[in-house]
């Protein structure tokens, strides 16, 4: 007997892990709290076919000049007090053949990227990995759903952006004020609503689960992602499958941060 494959199986992919030495090109803030970095350097061999892929980001002590590491068995081996702080980032465009890549930061907090990316500047160099791999979603479902705080809007924008014309797609998103809203260039059915904390701490409030919780949505079998603080990812999606009858399988619920907990965040 022939074993029929589910189309709506996400296809994973494994990618050759590489590190690269990158140089600042531009800086540009999207808006007052998202700053977009260019980097420029060799991509041969960079790719990102799903929008939550995740690259490492590497940031280097104070006095420590970013550089490249040998990579051995477990990974890549750095000198005794030359061991960098790790984060995730989306890539949010890239061009291999041009040779450059952008990423976008949330200017909050003071922790090793936020510093990083406050102080950028072009000539700035950033060690990157990965992605290590992708869990790729095939078109084939009847709508889909996209909830997330601004730690997501590189991965949520990705999502718009990459959905094909015509496809049905809600977004929930919270900012902090309106200033904080960004537009995207899409050809699918997209419904955007922001949620604005107006000063309220991130993390402090359950404006998306409640606003999730209000939402009437379309009709049919939909695909849902779900990212940013950890608490609210998980009720988002106890929300959408306890309640709303969305299927455990199509349901991606993931941790990018964690109120109180420096770089608590699940993989991405």
């Amino acid at each position: 007997m022939t074993e029929t494959l589910d189309p709506r199986a996400p296809i994973r992919q494994r990618h050759e892990t590489r590190l690269r030495l990158l140089t600042a090109k531009t800086v540009t803030d999207i808006t007052p709290l998202m700053r977009r970095v260019r980097l420029e350097g060799d991509l041969e061999g960079f790719v990102s076919p799903a929008h939550a892929d995740h690259i490492k980001a590497f940031f280097f002590p104070e006095g420590v000049s970013p550089k490249l590491p040998p990579v051995g068995p477990n990974g890549a081996e750095f000198a005794p007090g030359e061991r960098p702080e790790m984060r995730d980032y989306t890539p949010r465009y890239w061009n291999v053949a041009e040779g450059w890549i952008e990423l976008d930061f949330v200017l909050h907090g003071d922790g090793p990227a936020a510093s990083w990316a406050a102080s950028a500047v072009p000539g700035k160099t950033l060690v990157i990995g990965g992605p290590r791999g992708s869990s790729v979603t095939p078109i084939a479902f009847d709508w889909y759903l996209l909830v997330g705080d601004e730690t997501a809007l590189p991965a949520i924008g990705r999502r718009i952006e990459e959905l094909p014309e015509g496809a049905p797609v809600v977004a929930i998103i919270e900012v902090d004020n309106p200033a904080e809203e960004q537009q995207f260039e899409t050809k699918a059915d997209l419904r955007l609503v922001y949620i604005h904390r107006n000063g309220s701490p991130a993390g402090t409030t359950s404006l998306l689960q409640d606003a999730v919780a209000a939402a009437q949505f379309p009709q049919g079998d939909a695909y849902a992602y779900v990212a940013g603080e950890s608490q609210m990812s998980k009720a988002v999606r106890a929300h959408l499958t306890d309640t709303r009858g969305f299927n455990p399988e199509w349901v991606k619920a993931a941790g990018y941060w964690l109120l109180g907990v420096a770089d608590a965040h699940e993989p991405h």
